[in-house]
Protein backbone atom coordinates (compact mmCIF):
# COMPACT_ATOMS: atom_id res chain seq x y z
CA UNK A 1 0.00 0.00 0.00
CA UNK A 2 1.30 3.42 -0.97
CA UNK A 3 0.97 6.02 1.80
CA UNK A 4 0.86 9.77 1.20
CA UNK A 5 1.01 12.28 4.06
CA UNK A 6 -0.25 15.29 2.13
CA UNK A 7 -2.16 16.20 -1.01
CA UNK A 8 1.05 17.50 -2.58
CA UNK A 9 2.59 14.01 -2.45
CA UNK A 10 -0.27 12.43 -4.38
CA UNK A 11 -0.23 12.21 -8.18
CA UNK A 12 -3.46 11.94 -10.16
CA UNK A 13 -4.43 8.37 -11.07
CA UNK A 14 -5.97 7.30 -14.39
CA UNK A 15 -8.75 5.25 -12.75
CA UNK A 16 -9.08 6.06 -9.05
CA UNK A 17 -11.80 4.29 -7.03
CA UNK A 18 -12.09 6.35 -3.86
CA UNK A 19 -13.66 6.28 -0.42
CA UNK A 20 -13.36 8.90 2.29
CA UNK A 21 -13.74 8.90 6.06
CA UNK A 22 -12.01 8.95 9.45
CA UNK A 23 -12.01 5.12 9.71
CA UNK A 24 -11.23 5.19 13.43
CA UNK A 25 -10.59 1.59 14.49
CA UNK A 26 -11.17 0.21 10.96
CA UNK A 27 -14.04 -1.82 12.45
CA UNK A 28 -16.46 -4.25 10.81
CA UNK A 29 -18.70 -1.43 9.62
CA UNK A 30 -15.76 0.20 7.85
CA UNK A 31 -14.82 -3.17 6.39
CA UNK A 32 -18.17 -3.33 4.56
CA UNK A 33 -17.20 -0.13 2.74
CA UNK A 34 -13.65 -1.30 2.08
CA UNK A 35 -14.87 -4.65 0.74
CA UNK A 36 -17.06 -2.82 -1.77
CA UNK A 37 -14.21 -0.44 -2.64
CA UNK A 38 -12.01 -3.39 -3.59
CA UNK A 39 -14.84 -5.05 -5.55
CA UNK A 40 -15.45 -1.94 -7.64
CA UNK A 41 -11.72 -1.41 -8.23
CA UNK A 42 -11.28 -5.00 -9.42
CA UNK A 43 -14.39 -4.89 -11.64
CA UNK A 44 -13.31 -1.67 -13.35
CA UNK A 45 -9.55 -2.20 -13.50
CA UNK A 46 -9.04 0.70 -11.14
CA UNK A 47 -6.88 1.42 -8.11
CA UNK A 48 -8.44 1.71 -4.64
CA UNK A 49 -7.81 4.91 -2.72
CA UNK A 50 -8.72 5.58 0.91
CA UNK A 51 -8.87 9.24 1.83
CA UNK A 52 -8.60 9.92 5.56
CA UNK A 53 -7.73 12.81 7.85
CA UNK A 54 -5.30 13.51 10.68
CA UNK A 55 -5.76 14.77 13.29
CA UNK A 56 -9.34 13.63 13.79
CA UNK A 57 -11.65 16.39 12.49
CA UNK A 58 -13.48 16.68 15.84
CA UNK A 59 -10.18 17.50 17.55
CA UNK A 60 -9.84 20.49 15.23
CA UNK A 61 -13.35 21.89 14.81
CA UNK A 62 -14.67 21.30 18.35
CA UNK A 63 -13.50 23.47 21.23
CA UNK A 64 -15.18 21.33 23.88
CA UNK A 65 -14.97 17.69 22.81
CA UNK A 66 -12.03 15.67 24.09
CA UNK A 67 -11.54 13.09 21.37
CA UNK A 68 -10.55 9.59 22.47
CA UNK A 69 -9.68 7.39 19.51
CA UNK A 70 -9.60 3.66 18.87
CA UNK A 71 -6.48 3.85 16.72
CA UNK A 72 -3.41 6.02 16.33
CA UNK A 73 -2.53 7.09 12.80
CA UNK A 74 0.17 4.39 12.73
CA UNK A 75 -2.32 1.71 13.81
CA UNK A 76 -4.92 2.91 11.32
CA UNK A 77 -2.35 2.81 8.52
CA UNK A 78 -1.41 -0.77 9.40
CA UNK A 79 -5.06 -1.87 9.63
CA UNK A 80 -5.88 -0.34 6.25
CA UNK A 81 -2.84 -2.05 4.72
CA UNK A 82 -4.31 -5.35 5.95
CA UNK A 83 -7.45 -4.51 3.94
CA UNK A 84 -5.46 -4.63 0.67
CA UNK A 85 -5.95 -0.96 -0.16
CA UNK A 86 -3.74 0.30 -3.00
CA UNK A 87 -3.32 3.91 -1.85
CA UNK A 88 -3.83 5.69 1.48
CA UNK A 89 -3.90 9.48 1.41
CA UNK A 90 -3.71 11.09 4.86
CA UNK A 91 -4.80 14.71 4.60
CA UNK A 92 -3.59 17.00 7.41
CA UNK A 93 -6.87 18.29 8.85
CA UNK A 94 -6.51 21.96 9.71
CA UNK A 95 -8.90 24.83 10.39
CA UNK A 96 -8.31 26.06 6.84
CA UNK A 97 -9.11 22.65 5.37
CA UNK A 98 -12.28 22.44 7.48
CA UNK A 99 -13.48 25.65 5.81
CA UNK A 100 -13.52 24.10 2.31
CA UNK A 101 -17.03 23.98 0.92
CA UNK A 102 -18.29 20.68 -0.45
CA UNK A 103 -17.84 22.06 -3.98
CA UNK A 104 -14.23 23.05 -3.26
CA UNK A 105 -13.51 19.67 -1.70
CA UNK A 106 -14.91 17.81 -4.70
CA UNK A 107 -13.15 19.92 -7.32
CA UNK A 108 -9.81 20.51 -5.61
CA UNK A 109 -9.33 17.14 -3.90
CA UNK A 110 -11.45 14.45 -5.56
CA UNK A 111 -11.27 15.68 -9.16
CA UNK A 112 -8.11 17.73 -9.66
CA UNK A 113 -5.72 16.03 -7.22
CA UNK A 114 -6.86 12.39 -7.12
CA UNK A 115 -8.56 11.99 -10.48
CA UNK A 116 -11.56 10.18 -9.01
CA UNK A 117 -13.53 8.04 -11.47
CA UNK A 118 -15.72 6.25 -8.93
CA UNK A 119 -16.57 7.24 -5.37
CA UNK A 120 -17.83 4.71 -2.80
CA UNK A 121 -19.22 6.20 0.41
CA UNK A 122 -20.94 4.92 3.51
CA UNK A 123 -24.58 5.59 4.24
CA UNK A 124 -25.21 9.20 5.25
CA UNK A 125 -21.58 10.21 4.72
CA UNK A 126 -21.15 14.00 4.87
CA UNK A 127 -18.27 16.24 3.83
CA UNK A 128 -17.30 19.86 3.29
CA UNK A 129 -17.79 22.86 5.57
CA UNK A 130 -20.53 22.22 8.13
CA UNK A 131 -20.97 18.73 6.62
CA UNK A 132 -23.00 20.27 3.82
CA UNK A 133 -22.16 17.74 1.09
CA UNK A 134 -23.71 14.30 0.74
CA UNK A 135 -24.83 11.53 -1.59
CA UNK A 136 -27.80 13.44 -3.05
CA UNK A 137 -25.64 16.34 -4.19
CA UNK A 138 -22.97 14.01 -5.56
CA UNK A 139 -25.38 11.84 -7.53
CA UNK A 140 -27.15 14.88 -9.01
CA UNK A 141 -23.83 16.35 -10.19
CA UNK A 142 -21.87 13.19 -11.02
CA UNK A 143 -21.78 13.90 -14.77
CA UNK A 144 -20.39 17.40 -14.16
CA UNK A 145 -17.69 16.04 -11.85
CA UNK A 146 -16.80 13.22 -14.22
CA UNK A 147 -17.14 10.34 -11.77
CA UNK A 148 -19.76 7.81 -10.70
CA UNK A 149 -20.88 7.64 -7.08
CA UNK A 150 -22.16 4.70 -5.04
CA UNK A 151 -23.57 4.80 -1.53
CA UNK A 152 -23.46 1.69 0.65
CA UNK A 153 -27.14 0.93 1.40
CA UNK A 154 -28.35 1.72 4.90
CA UNK A 155 -29.45 -1.89 5.30
CA UNK A 156 -25.91 -3.17 4.69
CA UNK A 157 -24.57 -0.84 7.37
CA UNK A 158 -27.40 -1.56 9.82
CA UNK A 159 -26.93 -5.30 9.39
CA UNK A 160 -23.43 -4.97 10.81
CA UNK A 161 -24.70 -2.69 13.59
CA UNK A 162 -21.27 -1.28 14.36
CA UNK A 163 -19.98 2.24 14.86
CA UNK A 164 -16.85 3.74 16.37
CA UNK A 165 -18.96 5.41 19.08
CA UNK A 166 -20.49 2.05 20.08
CA UNK A 167 -17.02 0.57 20.43
CA UNK A 168 -15.80 3.51 22.50
CA UNK A 169 -18.81 3.12 24.80
CA UNK A 170 -18.15 -0.61 25.22
CA UNK A 171 -14.50 -0.01 26.12
CA UNK A 172 -15.32 2.78 28.55
CA UNK A 173 -17.66 0.31 30.27
CA UNK A 174 -14.93 -2.35 30.35
CA UNK A 175 -16.85 -4.55 27.91
CA UNK A 176 -13.88 -5.64 25.83
CA UNK A 177 -15.67 -8.74 24.49
CA UNK A 178 -18.26 -6.55 22.78
CA UNK A 179 -15.47 -4.35 21.44
CA UNK A 180 -13.78 -7.45 20.01
CA UNK A 181 -16.99 -8.47 18.26
CA UNK A 182 -17.47 -5.02 16.76
CA UNK A 183 -13.85 -4.56 15.72
CA UNK A 184 -13.37 -8.06 14.34
CA UNK A 185 -10.13 -8.21 16.35
CA UNK A 186 -8.87 -7.67 19.90
CA UNK A 187 -8.57 -4.06 20.98
CA UNK A 188 -4.95 -3.13 21.63
CA UNK A 189 -2.92 -0.60 23.53
CA UNK A 190 0.74 0.06 22.78
CA UNK A 191 3.26 2.01 24.78
CA UNK A 192 6.76 2.24 26.18
CA UNK A 193 7.56 0.37 29.41
CA UNK A 194 8.54 2.82 32.16
CA UNK A 195 9.67 2.27 35.73
CA UNK A 196 7.02 2.24 38.45
CA UNK A 197 7.27 1.66 42.19
CA UNK A 198 8.28 -2.00 41.56
CA UNK A 199 5.96 -3.26 44.31
CA UNK A 200 4.72 -6.07 42.08
CA UNK A 201 8.17 -7.63 41.95
CA UNK A 202 8.30 -7.88 45.75
CA UNK A 203 5.01 -9.82 45.93
CA UNK A 204 5.67 -12.23 43.06
CA UNK A 205 3.77 -10.37 40.34
CA UNK A 206 6.20 -8.04 38.55
CA UNK A 207 4.49 -5.63 36.19
CA UNK A 208 5.46 -3.65 33.14
CA UNK A 209 4.13 -0.11 33.46
CA UNK A 210 2.79 0.99 30.11
CA UNK A 211 3.07 4.61 29.06
CA UNK A 212 0.85 5.12 26.00
CA UNK A 213 2.64 7.55 23.67
CA UNK A 214 -0.54 9.26 22.48
CA UNK A 215 -2.86 10.94 25.03
CA UNK A 216 -5.84 10.66 22.68
CA UNK A 217 -5.72 6.85 22.54
CA UNK A 218 -8.69 5.40 24.44
CA UNK A 219 -7.76 3.34 27.51
CA UNK A 220 -10.49 0.89 28.65
CA UNK A 221 -12.33 1.28 31.96
CA UNK A 222 -10.51 0.70 35.24
CA UNK A 223 -10.29 -2.97 36.13
CA UNK A 224 -8.31 -6.17 35.71
CA UNK A 225 -8.14 -7.82 32.29
CA UNK A 226 -6.90 -11.04 30.71
CA UNK A 227 -4.54 -9.95 27.93
CA UNK A 228 -2.02 -11.09 25.39
CA UNK A 229 1.23 -9.16 25.21
CA UNK A 230 3.61 -8.72 22.29
CA UNK A 231 7.10 -8.13 23.64
CA UNK A 232 10.54 -8.93 22.26
CA UNK A 233 8.96 -10.31 19.10
CA UNK A 234 6.92 -12.92 20.98
CA UNK A 235 3.36 -13.16 22.31
CA UNK A 236 2.70 -14.03 25.96
CA UNK A 237 -0.35 -14.33 28.16
CA UNK A 238 -0.82 -11.88 30.99
CA UNK A 239 -3.16 -9.85 33.16
CA UNK A 240 -3.43 -6.10 33.21
CA UNK A 241 -4.59 -3.67 35.88
CA UNK A 242 -5.89 -0.26 34.87
CA UNK A 243 -6.62 2.20 37.67
CA UNK A 244 -5.21 4.07 40.64
CA UNK A 245 -4.21 1.00 42.75
CA UNK A 246 -6.24 1.91 45.85
CA UNK A 247 -4.71 -0.81 48.05
CA UNK A 248 -1.34 0.98 47.96
CA UNK A 249 -2.96 4.45 48.07
CA UNK A 250 -2.19 5.29 44.46
CA UNK A 251 -2.93 8.82 43.33
CA UNK A 252 -2.88 8.62 39.53
CA UNK A 253 -4.15 6.24 36.87
CA UNK A 254 -1.72 3.63 35.57
CA UNK A 255 -1.76 0.71 33.17
CA UNK A 256 0.33 -2.21 34.47
CA UNK A 257 0.65 -5.67 32.96
CA UNK A 258 1.95 -8.84 34.58
CA UNK A 259 3.36 -10.98 31.76
CA UNK A 260 3.19 -14.70 32.49
CA UNK A 261 6.41 -16.76 32.34
CA UNK A 262 8.48 -13.75 31.36
CA UNK A 263 11.48 -12.17 33.06
CA UNK A 264 13.29 -10.13 30.37
CA UNK A 265 14.29 -6.51 30.96
CA UNK A 266 12.02 -4.47 28.67
CA UNK A 267 12.35 -1.00 30.20
CA UNK A 268 12.30 1.59 27.43
CA UNK A 269 10.88 -0.85 24.90
CA UNK A 270 7.47 -0.62 23.24
CA UNK A 271 5.03 -3.45 23.87
CA UNK A 272 1.47 -4.06 22.67
CA UNK A 273 -1.32 -5.38 24.89
CA UNK A 274 -4.41 -7.08 23.41
CA UNK A 275 -7.52 -7.13 25.61
CA UNK A 276 -9.15 -10.58 25.70
CA UNK A 277 -11.68 -10.31 28.54
CA UNK A 278 -12.37 -8.47 31.77
CA UNK A 279 -11.70 -10.35 35.02
CA UNK A 280 -13.08 -7.91 37.60
CA UNK A 281 -13.37 -4.28 38.62
CA UNK A 282 -10.50 -2.62 40.43
CA UNK A 283 -10.99 -2.77 44.19
CA UNK A 284 -9.26 -1.93 47.45
CA UNK A 285 -8.01 -4.83 49.59
CA UNK A 286 -7.28 -5.00 53.30
CA UNK A 287 -3.51 -5.16 52.99
CA UNK A 288 -0.86 -6.67 50.71
CA UNK A 289 -1.55 -10.31 51.67
CA UNK A 290 -5.17 -10.00 50.63
CA UNK A 291 -4.01 -8.40 47.36
CA UNK A 292 -1.57 -11.28 46.74
CA UNK A 293 -4.32 -13.84 47.29
CA UNK A 294 -6.58 -12.05 44.82
CA UNK A 295 -3.80 -11.79 42.25
CA UNK A 296 -3.37 -15.56 42.45
CA UNK A 297 -7.08 -15.99 41.71
CA UNK A 298 -6.89 -13.39 38.94
CA UNK A 299 -4.08 -15.29 37.24
CA UNK A 300 -6.04 -18.55 37.33
CA UNK A 301 -9.04 -16.75 35.82
CA UNK A 302 -6.88 -15.10 33.17
CA UNK A 303 -5.35 -18.43 32.14
CA UNK A 304 -8.83 -19.91 31.68
CA UNK A 305 -9.98 -16.91 29.63
CA UNK A 306 -6.87 -17.04 27.47
CA UNK A 307 -7.32 -20.75 26.94
CA UNK A 308 -10.87 -20.19 25.70
CA UNK A 309 -9.93 -17.32 23.38
CA UNK A 310 -9.21 -17.82 19.71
Amino acid sequence: MNVYRSLDEFRELPNAVVTSGTFDGVHRGHQVILDRLREVARATGGESVVLTYWPHPRAVVSDTTEVKLLSTIEEKTELLAQQDVDHLLVIPFTRDFSELTSEQFIQQVLVERIGTRRLVIGYDHRFGRNREGGFEHLSQNAARYGFAVEEIPRQDVDNVGVSSSKIRTALLEGNVRTATEYLGRYYNLSGVVVKGNQLGRTIGYPTANLHPPEPYKLVPADGVYAVRVQANGQTHGGMMNIGIRPTIHGTHRTSEVNIFDFDADIYGQEITVFFIDKIRNEQRFNGIEALKAQLHEDKETALKMLGNAS
